[in-house]
C-alpha cells in the first residue's frame, strides 16, 4: 500500500468509525456489532503504525467516546479524564501487554507481576461523584473529557447508594457500568411492544436509552443495575492495589463483578477468561470480554497513559458469537462493476446482539465449498465483514439438488462470465445494465474520458432518474429537452446553453477517450490509445473483436498443452488481428472485447453512439527525440500534469507509455511519494529521472 492508498483508508475509517461512534454512544442505535466496530478501529491502528506522519486531527485513536454538544442533557467535565481500553484478541496478545509491561517497568524476568481479571460488562460507563459521601453527580463519559449531567437518572437505581460509609474518604468518585439484564430487557420489549413503543435491539442499547432521558421519571420505570470497576477523582485511597480498592468500594455497597480475581501469572490470567468465556451463555447478564489490569497502584501511575487508553490494562475480546438458522434465499446482487455477489436470505436470528437477516457468500466458488443452498441450516457468526458469514452448512449431507449460480445478469439478461484465472462472475452488460449504468455514464463523462463539463455525478443520477439519459448516445440528444432542463430547479439559461455547448464540442471526440470512456474491463486509458494506434478508425474495434472470436474457437488449449507455447500463440494473434504496432496489449483485453461486442445489447449502445458522433482517426503525431522507441514509467506524484498529459506526451515524443516497471522499461520519471516501482528501477539499473528532467526532455523536443 502506498501512502495516498493509506491515507485514503485512513479518511474513510475516520469518518467512518466517527458515524458508528455518533450511533452507538449518542443515538444508542449500532449498526453494526462489536467485533466489527473493533475490526474498523484494529485496521485504523495498523495503518497509523505503519504510517506514523499520515495521523489525523480526527484520528479515531485520538477520541474516546463521543462528543454531548447535541444532548439536551447538561453537560459535566470530569475531573479525571474518563479513558477507553486496548483491546486483545487472541492469548497471544494478552502475552504480548504483560511483556509490555514487563519491558516498559524494566522488570526482571523473574519478578513477580499481579493483575486483576474482571468479565467486561456491556453497558453505559458512568461516574459517581461523592463529596462528604453524599452522591451530588453522576455523569456519562462522553468523550471522555466531558460527558453528561444523568445525576436525577442515577438517584433512580437502588444499586447505587446515596451516600457512603463514614471511613469512605471526603470526595471520592466511583466509575462503573450502567446495564440491564437479559431478562429485564426482554421484559421492557414486550412491554414496549403493547403500547407500540420503541423496541430495542439490545441490553445495551435499552440501558443507554433509558439513562440519557431528559426526564428522569422515564428511567425511573426502567429497570437499570450498575456495578463498579475503578474510580476517578480521589481525596485518598483506601489501599494500594486494584483488588483492595475495588474490595472496599464494595464494601461501600456498591456491586463489582463477581469474577474479580487476583491472578499471579500469565497462565491464571487465560485460565480466568475461560472460565469466564465458559460462564457466558449462563450469565444473566451481557458480557463482551475481560479486563486485565495491573494490581500495585505505584506501577499503574508510573506506567501512566497513550493517548486514550491507560498502559497498565487491556480488554480481551471475546471471538464473534455464532449461531444456528436457515437459510431461506440466495439473492445475487450486481455492483457497479458488473460483479455478481451472491447474498444469503436469512430466517431472523441474534448474533452478537444484533438480529441478523443478510450473510454474504462472497462468490460462485465459496457457494460451491460451502455447498449450501436455499433450505439449509447453517452456522453464521459476526466477525470483521461489513455484514455476516456462514462459518458452517450444518444440512450439507441432506439430499437436495446443488445451487446453480446464474450464467446470466438478473438485472439485465447480459451473459454473467468469470474470467480465467478469476472466481467472480461478473455481467458483460456493461452500460445497458441498470445496475452498472449510471456509474458508467459518470465514468463516460470523466476528466480521463470525454471530460463534458456540466455532467457531474448529481445531474447525471437527476437526469437518469427523469428517463433522460439511458446510454452515452442520450447525452448528445440533450439539447432536445432544453426546454425540460430549463423547468428543473437550480437551472438558468446560462447554466443550460454552457452545457450543451459543452456537450456539443464532443461531437467529433478523440476515439482513444471515446473507447476508454465504454468502460470496457481492462480497457484503461493507456490500453485504449495503443488500440486506436493500431486501428486508426474506432469502427474497426467490432470486426476485429469478432475475428479474434473466431480464432480462438479454432484454436482451443489442448489438455497436454503447455501454458506458456499457448499464450505465445494467442498474444501474437492479438497483436495481428488488431494491428498493434508493439507488444503491449495481451489475451485479456481481446477476451473483454470479445465479450462487450458479443452483448446485442452493447453493440446496440455502440452503434446508437456512433451515430451521434465522428471521432476523426486516430493518429499520434510522434517527434525526434531522445526517448524515441523507448518505454517509459511514471510514478509517484506529479505536480505540474496530469498522469494521462504525461503519457500522452511521451508517446507524441515517439515513447511508449507503460504502467508497470520491468526488464524492458529504459526510463522511470519519479515524482514525490515514488515508492516499490523506484525500488525496482534501481535493482534492475534503469534511469531515473524527476520530473523537471522530464518536462525539459519535452520542452528541448519542442
Amino acid at each position: 500500500m502506498n501512502e495516498a492508498e493509506a491515507a485514503n483508508e485512513l479518511m474513510r475509517l475516520a469518518r467512518q468509525i466517527a458515524k458508528h461512534d455518533d450511533l452507538y454512544h449518542a443515538k444508542d442505535a449500532p449498526e453494526i456489532s462489536d467485533q466489527e466496530y473493533d475490526a474498523l478501529l484494529r485496521r485504523n491502528r495498523e495503518l497509523e503504525q505503519a504510517f506514523p506522519h499520515l495521523v489525523r486531527p480526527d484520528s479515531p485513536s485520538l477520541k474516546v467516546g463521543h462528543g454531548v454538544a447535541a444532548s439536551p442533557l447538561s453537560k459535566v467535565t470530569h475531573e479525571v479524564r474518563m479513558m477507553s481500553l486496548d483491546n486483545a484478541f487472541n492469548d497471544e496478545e494478552v502475552a504480548e501487554f504483560v511483556a509490555r509491561v514487563r519491558r516498559y517497568m524494566n522488570l526482571p524476568e523473574g519478578q513477580a507481576m499481579a493483575f486483576t481479571a474482571e468479565d467486561k460488562i456491556d453497558g453505559l460507563s458512568c461516574s459517581l461523584r461523592y463529596e462528604n459521601r453524599i452522591l451530588v453527580r453522576a455523569a456519562t463519559r462522553g468523550d471522555g473529557q466531558v460527558g453528561e449531567d444523568v445525576t436525577p437518572n442515577v438517584a433512580h437505581i437502588s444499586d447505587v447508594p446515596q451516600t457512603l460509609p463514614e471511613d469512605a474518604p471526603d470526595v471520592f468518585e466511583i466509575r462503573g457500568e450502567v446495564y440491564m439484564s437479559r431478562a429485564d430487557f426482554a421484559a421492557l420489549n414486550v412491554a414496549q411492544q403493547k403500547v407500540d413503543g420503541k423496541l430495542f435491539a439490545n441490553p445495551r442499547n435499552a440501558a443507554a436509552g433509558s439513562l440519557r432521558q431528559k426526564d428522569a421519571s422515564v428511567t425511573a420505570k426502567r429497570p437499570l443495575k450498575f456495578w463498579a470497576y475503578g474510580w476517578g477523582a480521589v481525596d485518598d485511597l483506601p489501599a494500594d492495589t486494584q483488588e483492595g480498592v475495588m474490595r472496599r468500594i464494595e464494601e461501600w455497597g456498591l456491586p463489582v463483578s463477581p469474577f474479580l480475581k487476583r491472578c499471579e501469572t500469565l497462565e491464571e490470567m487465560i485460565a480466568h477468561y475461560q472460565t469466564i468465556a465458559a460462564a457466558r451463555p449462563d450469565l444473566p447478564y451481557e458480557i463482551d470480554g475481560v479486563v486485565f489490569k495491573v494490581n500495585r497502584l505505584d506501577w499503574q501511575k508510573r506506567l501512566g497513559f497513550v493517548t486514550k487508553f491507560p498502559r497498565w490494562a487491556i480488554a480481551r475480546k471475546f471471538p464473534a458469537e455464532q449461531a444456528e438458522t436457515t437459510l431461506e434465499a440466495i439473492d445475487i446482487q450486481v455492483g457497479r462493476t458488473g460483479k455478481l455477489t451472491p447474498v444469503g436470505r436469512l430466517s431472523p436470528v441474534l448474533v452478537g446482539g444484533v438480529t441478523v437477516t443478510n450473510v454474504t457468500l462472497h462468490n460462485k466458488d465459496e457457494i460451491a465449498r460451502l455447498g449450501v443452498r436455499p433450505g439449509d441450516r447453517v452456522k453464521v457468526q459476526r466477525a470483521g465483514d461489513v455484514i455476516p458469514q456462514v462459518v458452517e452448512n450444518l444440512t450439507r449431507d441432506t439430499p437436495r439438488e446443488a445451487y446453480h449460480f446464474p450464467d446470466h445478469c438478473p438485472e439485465c439478461g447480459s451473459e454473467a462470465v468469470a474470467e480465467e484465472g478469476e472466481v467472480d462472475v461478473r455481467c458483460t452488460g456493461g452500460l445497458i445494465c441498470p445496475a452498472q449504468r449510471t456509474e458508467r455514464l459518470k465514468h463516460f463523462v470523466s476528466r480521463g474520458a470525454l471530460d463534458i463539463d456540466g455532467l457531474g455525478e448529481k445531474t447525471i443520477n437527476q437526469f437518469f432518474a427523469l428517463g433522460w439519459l439511458e446510454s452515452p448516445a442520450d447525452i448528445f440528444r440533450l439539447h432536445q429537452r432544453k426546454d425540460a432542463i430549463l423547468a428543473l430547479d437550480g437551472w438558468q439559461d446560462k447554466s443550460v446553453e454552457k452545457l450543451l455547448a459543452s456537450v456539443e464540442n464532443k461531437r467529433a471526440p478523440d476515439a482513444a477517450r471515446l473507447l476508454f470512456g465504454l468502460g470496457i474491463r481492462h480497457v484503461g486509458a493507456v490500453t485504449a490509445r495503443d488500440l486506436m494506434k493500431g486501428l486508426g478508425k474506432i469502427g474497426k474495434l467490432p470486426m476485429r473483436a469478432a475475428e479474434f472470436d473466431q480464432y480462438r474457437k479454432l484454436n482451443p488449449r489442448g489438455e497436454d498443452e503447455k501454458e506458456s507455447p499457448f499464450n505465445t500463440r494467442m498474444t501474437e494473434s492479438v497483436k495481428r488481428i488488431f494491428e498493434l504496432p508493439s507488444d503491449g496489449i495481451g489475451i485479456a483485453v481481446a477476451n473483454s472485447l470479445v465479450d462487450f461486442f458479443h452483448e446485442p445489447h452493447n453493440v446496440s449502445v455502440w452503434e446508437d453512439l456512433l451515430s451521434e458522433v465522428n471521432p476523426p482517426r486516430y493518429e499520434v503525431e510522434t517527434l525526434d527525440s531522445p526517448v524515441a522507441g523507448k518505454t517509459v514509467v511514471f510514478t509517484g506524484k506529479l505536480e505540474t500534469m496530469s498522469r494521462d498529459e504525461a503519457k500522452a506526451q511521451a508517446e507524441r515524443l515517439g515513447a511508449k507509455a507503460s504502467g508497470s516497471v520491468s526488464a524492458k522499461t529504459d526510463l522511470l520519471v519519479a515524482g514525490p511519494g515514488a515508492g516499490s516501482k523506484l525500488k525496482k528501477a534501481a535493482a534492475l539499473n534503469i534511469e531515473v529521472i524527476d520530473e523537471a528532467a522530464w518536462a525539459a526532455i519535452v520542452a528541448a523536443t519542442g
